[in-house]
């Protein structure tokens, strides 16, 4: 920290308790001062000679006939007011970048000027802020956190802003030229850093971030807003100071976060630092932004700076977690995905084939991060679950496993649904958009209704039949047959199943189970077996034939596999 010491006398000045103070000297005090609850024994010359306010305030008790001089208002109180009479006295004092910027304010209100005396404090402070304090990083710092106690006289004196002048100035040097010591010992985590190093020594873009990240808020910001408004400052490395800035002064526990409105106006003022947000540069990671969100939530933030913030992460939404989305409430996760649907409409196709040929696929990351958290979150009603799942593009999930894992946790979770309830959730899958390991999975699930497993049997049978011999690719994208044709295939199904007793066939499916258990592996439980035999008649024999021997080829299906299938038939009638 650099200093100036002026004067050159020894300090005199003496206290007899804690209250009053008085110049040591061979001449009786002939003032009086009064500095709030302080009281000083001075002279009238030294004051005189170097204050053309003390000259008015001395001439008015004077004529008064009073030696009192009560002084109320000085900015500094009475440090800065002390330092100003021991300067008058010729005494030693040391300016730093503590106590400088009241003593100068001080200075001003005492009228301290050239006209009072050549040389006099006023002019040597504007001589040690020029050549000293304003050259120097952290006296600069130390110096605009003093200006705010001492408004608006900090302000009106321009001290405030040519400290913000200052600061910023360095912050956009070339980090290459900097020679000035500086705090910087954050470890970052691979997604925060901001500069790799590469070798040693090396000053990182962000070098200045700590050390702003020390100011008051409305300082903060003054210094932010310069240093956007320069256009020279990289928006990933404001983005670092912002996020760096909350977690130095919030807690880090979001949910201890107080509604006090100082953290309200700190929220706030960082919202309106953000960089602008687009799905093409990455500034503001979207766990950031959905933990800002939450906070703007808890301590109150007024609806546009929480709908500015709705907008950010919908344009970043496919960089979400699902971490991220529960720690809001389902019908924030909602907004936040109408409005990503309603920015979405707006892109070309062009933009978004661009996208997916990059690798990007927002429209599709979106898809897996809303199935993922549908299956993730156990507070959701079946109006919560199905509405924020129909709000997703179609286009956004070309394969539908993601949902039907979503669904099935649903199921598991709330055994207590109706069968109108199952069939509305399970009417969000395309059982054709599922792939043959999730098939295989709905297949053998019994919590799904029979006719959702009907149409899963159908489908993966004709995709088989369309698929070539081995095709793993064929499994999800084989030709699919018209859902009408489909449709009248499996209520055909589903009429001539329901004939069968519900008891009789739980009965027979746990004899099936059992026997499987002991005789040999079982490719296919009993239900799905009868549908898929009713569907597909003479496979279900040849299927289970091949079951049976485990040495030979499955058998081309002959008189006898055909004699069976109708007996099965005119059994079930």
């Amino acid at each position: 920290m650099k200093f100036m010491k002026l004067g050159s006398k020894p300090d005199t000045f003496e206290s007899d308790d804690k209250f009053h103070k008085y110049a040591v000297s061979d001449l009786d005090s002939d003032v009086t001062i009064n500095v709030g609850e302080f009281t000083f024994y001075l002279h009238k010359f030294p004051l005189l000679s170097k204050s053309n306010r003390m000259q008015r305030l001395v001439s008015q008790a004077s004529e008064e006939n009073i030696n009192d001089i009560t002084i109320s208002d000085i900015p500094g109180g009475h440090k800065a007011f002390e330092i100003c009479a021991k300067f008058c006295y010729g005494m030693t004092v040391t300016l730093n970048a503590c106590n400088i910027t009241s003593v100068r304010c001080a200075a001003e209100y005492l009228e301290m000027t050239e006209d009072a005396d050549r040389g006099n404090l006023i002019y040597k402070i504007e001589v040690f802020l020029n050549s000293g304090i304003f050259r120097s990083w952290k006296d600069s710092i130390i110096m605009l956190q003093t200006t705010k106690s001492l408004l608006p006289w900090s302000e009106d004196l321009k001290l405030v802003a040519r400290c913000i002048d200052s600061v910023s100035t360095k912050i956009l040097a070339n980090p290459e030229t900097i020679t000035w010591s500086y705090t910087h010992n954050r470890k970052l985590s691979g997604q925060d850093k901001i500069v790799e190093y590469h070798r040693e020594n090396v000053v990182p873009k962000d070098w200045w971030v700590e050390d702003v990240c020390e100011l008051e808020i409305d300082m903060f910001k003054n210094v932010m807003s310069a240093v956007k408004s320069s256009g020279r400052m990289n928006s990933g490395v404001i983005s670092e100071a912002l996020r760096y800035y909350v977690a130095r002064w919030l807690p880090e526990s979001i949910e201890s976060v107080s509604e006090a409105s100082s953290n309200k106006h700190l929220v706030e003022t960082v919202v309106s630092l953000l960089p602008r947000v687009n799905r093409a540069m990455s500034y503001s990671t979207c766990s950031f932004l959905l933990k800002l969100l939450k906070v703007s939530f808890l301590v109150g933030a007024d609806e546009t700076v929480i709908e500015d913030l709705v907008e950010n992460v919908s344009l970043k939404l496919h960089e979400a977690s699902v971490k991220d989305l529960l720690i809001h409430e389902v019908e924030l996760v909602h907004r936040i995905v109408d409005r990503f649907v309603g920015d979405e409409k707006g892109v070309s196709e062009d933009d978004r084939y661009k996208e997916f040929v990059l690798g990007n696929g927002v429209l599709l990351s979106v898809g897996r991060l809303i199935d993922a958290y549908l299956a993730s979150n156990r507070d959701l009603t079946l109006s919560s679950f199905v509405e924020l799942s129909e709000m997703i593009p179609e286009a956004a999930r070309p394969i539908n496993d993601g949902l039907y894992k979503a669904i099935d946790t649903f199921l598991k979770e709330h055994p207590e649904l109706t069968k109108s309830e199952k069939k509305r959730l399970c009417g969000l899958m395309d059982v054709r958009k599922l792939t043959s390991e999730a098939s295989a999975h709905a297949a053998q699930n019994e919590r799904l209704p029979l006719r959702v497993v009907v149409q899963v049997l159908y489908f993966e049978q004709l995709r088989a039949n369309h698929s070539p011999v081995g095709s793993v690719a064929a499994s999800s994208h084989s030709p699919i047959p018209p859902v009408k044709k489909a449709e009248e295939s499996i209520v055909v199904v589903e009429e001539e199943t329901k004939k069968v007793g519900l008891s009789k066939k739980s009965r027979g499916s746990k004899s099936t189970r059992s026997g499987g258990g002991a005789g040999g592996p079982q490719l296919m439980p009993s239900r799905s077996r009868r549908i898929f035999e009713k569907i597909w008649p003479g496979k279900g024999e040849s299927n289970k034939s091949s079951e049976v021997s485990s040495g030979s080829s499955q058998s081309p299906p002959g008189k006898s596999s055909s004699s069976s299938s109708r007996d099965r038939r005119h059994s079930i009638s």
